[in-house]
């Protein structure tokens, strides 16, 4: 006959007890994945818009805007003929676009605020093929020279944030391109002045600009642009929206 000792019935159960313990953490959070480095910046209302404006925004020669578009505290939308089609709706100086305009005033500040591992890559990002990271500029960025890549590594979920002080510049054809699984709604551009993409670029991730926003003839975002104080200036573009991060998207979507 087999002897079961006390000390033994103990340790059997605890084992099982942390077994079952493991199973049901895994069974009920089957997506959870440790991640590291940056948090995505939380657009809030201002997710919703393709592009959003504090005094005017000036459309000429058509193109396509994929999201609501807004202006607050202004009121100007000028469009061309043939005139920009809109998919979502247009809030011109109304109480949407205002919280909009709230939310993205507290976007803005998060990403300038961030200071955890940043890196200074130079004011020239052409060329460089850049990891999830935050990347710090007291000036500028501009990629003019050649192409920027930002490769995700396999990870879907990678943040980047890109932090200057002045301008951010686009030269003509130039092109943000993605690699390893990363996505456009993962990247964050703040801007302490204005941002400016040139012709025919293809840009990736939300612009966040403290004054103008000008998007020349021909070129593409992938993201939202988002001027704090100023106008945005669109030319014959595509401006595509990026899903929200929001955990709440009843926050986001409920009007008052």
């Amino acid at each position: 006959m087999k002897t079961m000792y006390p000390s033994l019935l103990v340790v059997n159960r605890a084992k099982w007890m942390l077994m079952g313990l493991v199973l049901a953490v895994v069974m009920l959070f089957p997506h959870q994945e440790a991640t590291a480095g940056q948090a995505p910046v939380e657009l809030g209302s201002a997710g919703n818009f393709g592009v959003l404006a504090g005094t005017t925004i000036t459309s000429t020669g058509g193109g396509t805007i994929n999201g609501d578009v807004g202006v607050w505290p202004g009121t100007g939308f000028v469009v061309g003929d043939p005139p920009v089609i809109v998919t979502g709706t247009v809030h011109l100086g109304d109480p949407y676009a205002a919280r909009a305009q709230g939310d993205l005033t507290t976007a803005y500040n998060d990403a300038a605020g961030r200071t955890t591992g940043a890196i200074s890559p130079g004011q020239e990002l052409g060329g460089l093929t850049l990891a999830p990271g935050l990347y710090k500029s007291a000036t500028a960025f501009d990629i003019t020279s050649v192409n920027l890549t930002l490769d995700a590594q396999g990870n879907p979920n990678a943040v980047w944030i890109f932090q200057m002080g002045t301008t951010l510049t686009v030269g003509t054809g130039r092109q943000v391109i993605l690699a390893g699984g990363a996505q456009a709604r993962n990247i964050f551009w703040q801007v302490g002045s204005s941002a400016t993409l040139d012709t025919t670029s293809v840009f990736k991730g939300n612009i966040l600009a403290y004054t103008a926003i000008t998007v020349k003839t021909g070129a593409t975002l992938d993201g939202s642009a988002l001027a704090r104080n100023a106008a945005v200036t669109l030319d014959s573009n595509t401006v595509t929206r990026q899903p929200l991060h929001s955990d709440q998207p009843w926050r986001i979507l409920l009007m008052d």
